[in-house]
């Protein structure tokens, strides 16, 4: 495909699946294809307990929307699994971490055009470039903040929503052509292999937390202790309403409730960024954990249990920082697509001398290794 064939912005009709008869239709039709692009959407930014609300596909031929919140999605499992099934994402990591949190789901056989670019050492790798630069078209940015849990979706939303894939794969075609020109297909293989391999985290509450709260270090003894009891009642009504924590209360009125510490439903109401909702509703709850925390012991803050690696690591580390940094700037990418500061810190600490205890240590892709290799241990051994 010739990159510099523009296109108009479509107005794209994508199959809506919404129903069990109509998924396993995808899934026939998901089955027979060797590329589907594939994104999805999620509503952290209006749930407390985030998950996905969209899945879109496109195929050569056609573009589908599932909505996980009617239609039970865990059929897909032997797609994202297939290998023979090319899965075509931009940044795949954050759809990757949502759907194994909520469906367990294993991914093999993925290519990302973000990583692509990035390998590629193209300066501008965001979607919205992309499309723009090869494809001659504007994602409205409006919808990068929308709710996609809301029901029913809006045309203009669904529409945006098609273009996270609709074009994926012809701008795969693309960077296709560029990685093999550039000799970085395996390089990209390879990276792609390792997103496939990340992992959620459990989201759990910490009531020390608050200690991440900006200024809540600059707040006198007693008045952290205040904070500190806010900061779990955010949380508590968060959870109840389903409500990310910053919605119920944001961190500038936490610190300032703790600072004022107001008694009395009257003065509750005169203290900045408290909705009138949130003091009918949970006042007397805030003046209670004020309460609370005026009686409590002021707490302590919590020392660091994070040992500094010894000098001699810290410094092998820096050596191997160097090249890295020094390698990336010469093929004109980002550091982290030569490597990335944890694999370094690993290889600091544990200085290989062969390329067999390199291999053991488990960091390194064979292809990084093969390319790479020898030239850490040379770093290491003071002879780069």
């Amino acid at each position: 495909m010739n990159a510099s064939i523009h296109y108009t912005e479509p107005t794209i009709h994508p199959d809506w699946i919404n129903t069990p008869a109509g998924l396993n239709k995808l899934i026939n039709v998901l089955s027979n294809e060797s590329l589907v692009a594939v994104d999805t959407e999620s509503d952290s930014l209006y749930s407390y307990f985030e998950k996905v609300c969209l899945i879109q596909f496109s195929t050569q031929h056609n573009d589908y929307l599932v909505d996980p919140l009617a239609v039970d999605i865990s059929d897909l499992a032997p797609f994202f699994a297939d290998e023979s099934i090319q899965k075509i994402f931009h940044a795949a990591e954050y759809d990757f971490l949502s759907l194994k949190r909520d469906y367990g789901f294993e991914f093999f056989n993925l290519f990302d055009t973000m990583l692509a670019a990035r390998i590629l050492g193209w300066s501008h790798y965001g979607l919205g470039s992309l499309l723009n630069k090869h494809f001659n078209l504007k994602l409205d940015k409006r919808f990068q903040r929308y709710n996609w849990g809301r029901r029913p979706l809006s045309k203009k939303a669904l529409n945006y929503a098609c273009l996270d894939t609709h074009y994926l794969i012809p701008l795969r075609e693309i960077q296709i052509k560029a990685l093999n020109e550039q000799n970085r297909l395996q390089e990209a293989v390879e990276a792609f292999e390792r997103m496939t391999q990340v992992e959620p985290t459990i989201k759990t509450f910490d009531p020390d937390d608050f200690w991440r709260v900006k200024n809540s270090r600059e707040l006198h003894p007693q008045e952290q202790a205040v904070l500190r009891e806010l900061f779990i009642l955010r949380d508590k009504i968060a959870r109840k309403l389903d409500r990310p924590a910053f919605k119920v209360m944001n961190d500038a009125s936490l610190v300032e409730l703790a600072r004022i510490q107001p008694l009395s439903l009257n003065a509750l109401k005169q203290t900045k960024g408290l909705g009138s909702k949130l003091i009918q509703h949970n006042g007397l709850e805030i003046l209670e954990a004020i309460n609370q925390g005026q009686a409590a012991p002021p707490p302590k803050y919590p020392a660091n249990h994070h040992h500094r690696p010894d000098d001699r690591i810290l410094n092998r580390y820096e050596l191997l920082r160097r090249w890295r940094n020094d390698l990336a700037a010469s093929r004109g990418v980002e550091p982290d697509v030569i490597m990335n500061n944890h694999a370094l810190m690993s290889i600091a600490q544990k200085n290989p001398r062969t390329m067999g205890t390199l291999t053991k240590i488990g960091v390194l892709g064979d292809w990084q290794r093969e390319t790479y290799g020898q030239r850490l241990l040379q770093v290491l051994n003071g002879k780069a």
